[in-house]
C-alpha cells in the first residue's frame, strides 16, 4: 500500500505522485482563514488517492469538517476512526502547549498532559495507522533551542498499549521530513512504529520538506 503523508502545509499546496492512502496530519492554512480553508478542502478534493485522511492542528480554528468530508473519498477524523483496506486508522489534533507558542494558534490544545492522556485513552488497542498533530515525546520532537515538546501522555499510550504499524504526525517543523522507527523491546520487529514527522515548512515556513512515501 502507498501511503503519503504531509503535516503543517500553512497554506501551500505540494504537488503530489498518487497512491492509495493520503494523510494530512494538521495546520492547513497560512493564516487560518474561512476562505484559506475552503481552499485547502477544495486542493484535497482532487489528489488522486483511494482515499485521503485529514486532520486538524493547533492553527485550524475555522476548519469546517463539511468542506473537507464533501468528497466520499475524504474524511476527517477528530479522535476519531476510519477503515480502509482492513487497517483501523484513528486521528486526533490535540496538543500541549509550550513556551514560546504563538497565543493565535491554540486550537485544539491543552495545558496539561494530563488532559492528553484522557484524549490518548480514547485511541483503540488495535489502531493501525495512527494520525496525531502532535508528536510523543523524544522522538522528532525537538525544537530548534533543543527542548523536546512532543507529548509523554502519547508516548506512555505507545509503550504500554498501542501498537500501530504507522504513525504520522507534524506540529515541529524542525522535525518535519524525517522518519524513525520506535522499536518495543523483547516484541518482534512486527510491533515496531514507523514514525513521521511529515511537516512539509521548516522552522522558518519555507515549504523545504516533499511530502513522506511510506509503503505498508
Amino acid at each position: 500500500m502507498i501511503v503519503d503523508c504531509v503535516a503543517d502545509l500553512h497554506g501551500y499546496c505540494p504537488k503530489l505522485e498518487g497512491g492509495d492512502l493520503l494523510i494530512v496530519a494538521g495546520d492547513l492554512t497560512r493564516r487560518d482563514t474561512e476562505g484559506e480553508h475552503f481552499d485547502f478542502s477544495e486542493w484535497v478534493d482532487i489528489q488522486p488517492y483511494k482515499k485521503k485522511i485529514v486532520i486538524s492542528g493547533n492553527h485550524d480554528n475555522h476548519v469546517n469538517p463539511l468542506y473537507i468530508d464533501s468528497s466520499r473519498r475524504c474524511q476527517y477524523l477528530c479522535d476519531s476512526v476510519t477503515e480502509f483496506e482492513g487497517l483501523k486508522i484513528w486521528g486526533s489534533p490535540w496538543t500541549k502547549t509550550f513556551e514560546g507558542m504563538n497565543p493565535r494558534c491554540k486550537a485544539f490544545t491543552v495545558d496539561l498532559e494530563e488532559d492528553l492522556a484522557e484524549t490518548f485513552d480514547l485511541i483503540p488497542d488495535d489502531v493501525d495507522i495512527l494520525i496525531t498533530h502532535s508528536p510523543p515525546y523524544l522522538v522528532l520532537d525537538k525544537t530548534e533551542r533543543g527542548e523536546s515538546v512532543g507529548s509523554k501522555a502519547l508516548l506512555g499510550t505507545l509503550n504500554a498499549r498501542i501498537k500501530p504499524k504507522l504513525h504520522v504526525f507534524g506540529h515541529i517543523h524542525e522535525c518535519g521530513g524525517k522518519r524513525m522507527i520506535l522499536r518495543r523491546p523483547g516484541y518482534g520487529s512486527e510491533n515496531n512504529t514507523i514514525c513521521v514527522n511529515a511537516s512539509h515548512v521548516n522552522e522558518r515556513y519555507d515549504p523545504v520538506n516533499p511530502p513522506m512515501r511510506i509503503i505498508l
